[in-house]
């Protein structure tokens, strides 16, 4: 009898979770999976919102949760949705939302362009103060590459490589109609300033050249990059401001390059956001009124109905893609049992919206690029 009790003790001590059939070894069990990989929105608020990224979280149920790069490169993948000349829509699937966040606020503070940093006004009588049209001249996007030109420091000389200059003289005659002044009146200025800086020394030579704001060794549209491509504000009919009768503006605006944490005129982007990728799941089979009901709950309109044939109809997730998240579908205690909304952690929905200065596949490229750069320089001060 003794030894009955020894072998049955040992058979208990040898016994495992995973010897159940339904947990298969060195996996997770199917709720905890979920939790994992999984937002879960309840109609009161949305729980498990944060990522598992400890190696040894789930180390006591034999399953590994590091990050390996050979496990990256196989999951990661970007899938453009949708590319137009101003926006862009892809998905970046395997990621965390770390690397998403990265990406965004590169998109919007790291990526530099051309704008308007100096405005010389030589007469303004609009109704517009001189602080305020320098203000929104500055905000006018310009339709060109900031990579053909260089950063301008406290030191330098505006010259052909780091300035672009255009200029704006508008009139409105008296007698006349009030006159709306928009971006196209901003004209390109090849060979750089065209006023003259008031000479200090009174003895100098009447005959030399007179001292604009710029010293260009070359005129700009002698470059090939701008010889058949002008620069100019990428939108037209941008509203700078309106003169009246007897009004006029006169200056000259300075575009330097620079990056939207400086100040946001530089911003690249209108926006750029990201959201993880909507997942809406029939718990059990919704048919007839009900569905009719599930469908007619969704503002969205992410159900749509089924014909199953001798009058029955069903309902089914159609695009699950458009749900916004406003669990009008889980509102009532009964459609919890019948409805999941989940969000999934790795899969995120970006959305870029340019400015015009670049293409937003282009931004998309650099910001890569810029975050290659950042992680290269880690390395290298940790080696």
């Amino acid at each position: 009898m003794a030894g009955q009790g020894e072998e049955r003790g040992e058979e208990k001590k040898k016994f495992s979770i995973w010897d159940l059939p339904d947990v298969p070894a060195g996996q997770l069990p199917p709720h905890l999976e979920l939790q994992r990989t999984r937002v879960l929105c309840n109609k009161d608020a949305p729980i498990h919102t944060e990522s598992v990224l400890y190696s040894g979280a789930y180390a006591s149920m034999g399953v590994d949760n590091s990050l390996r790069l050979d496990h990256f490169c196989h999951n990661f993948r970007v899938e453009v949705v949708r590319l137009t000349e101003e926006d862009m829509e892809f998905d970046m699937i395997g990621i965390d939302a770390a690397i998403a966040n990265a990406f965004r606020r590169i998109l919007i503070a790291e990526l530099p362009t051309m704008a308007i940093e100096k405005v010389l006004i030589a007469n303004n009588t609009s109704v517009v103060q001189d602080e305020v049209l320098a203000h929104r001249l500055g905000l006018i996007p310009i339709s060109v590459d900031p990579r053909l030109f260089e950063y301008m420091s406290e030191n330098d000389q505006p010259n052909e490589k780091n300035t672009i200059v255009f200029k704006l003289h508008v009139h409105c005659k008296r007698g006349s109609p009030r006159i709306t002044v928009k971006s196209d009146e901003l004209k390109w200025l090849p060979n750089g300033s065209e006023l003259i800086k008031e000479s200090r020394n009174v003895a100098s030579d009447s005959a030399s050249k007179p001292e604009t704001y710029t010293s260009f060794s070359c005129s700009q549209d002698t470059l090939p990059e701008f010889a058949n491509n002008p620069i100019a504000p990428k939108y037209p009919d941008i509203i700078i401001s309106k003169l009246g009768p007897g009004q006029e503006i006169e200056l000259e605006a300075h575009a330097v390059k620079g990056m939207g944490k400086t100040h946001a005129k530089w911003s690249p982007v209108a926006t750029a956001w990201y959201r993880m990728l909507p997942e809406v799941v029939l718990l059990e089979e919704v048919e007839d009124d009900l569905a009719e009901g599930l469908k007619s709950k969704c503002p969205v309109n992410v159900f749509d109905i089924e014909d199953l044939g001798k009058g029955k109809k069903r309902a089914t997730v159609a695009r699950p893609r458009a749900c916004t998240l406003c669990r009008e579908c889980i509102r009532d205690e009964e459609w919890e049992k019948r409805v999941a909304i989940h969000r999934v952690k790795d899969h995120f929905i970006f959305t870029i919206e340019s400015t015009g200065a670049l293409p937003p596949e282009v931004l998309f490229t650099e910001a890569v690029k810029i975050l290659e750069d950042k992680c290269e320089r880690v390395i290298t001060e940790l080696s």
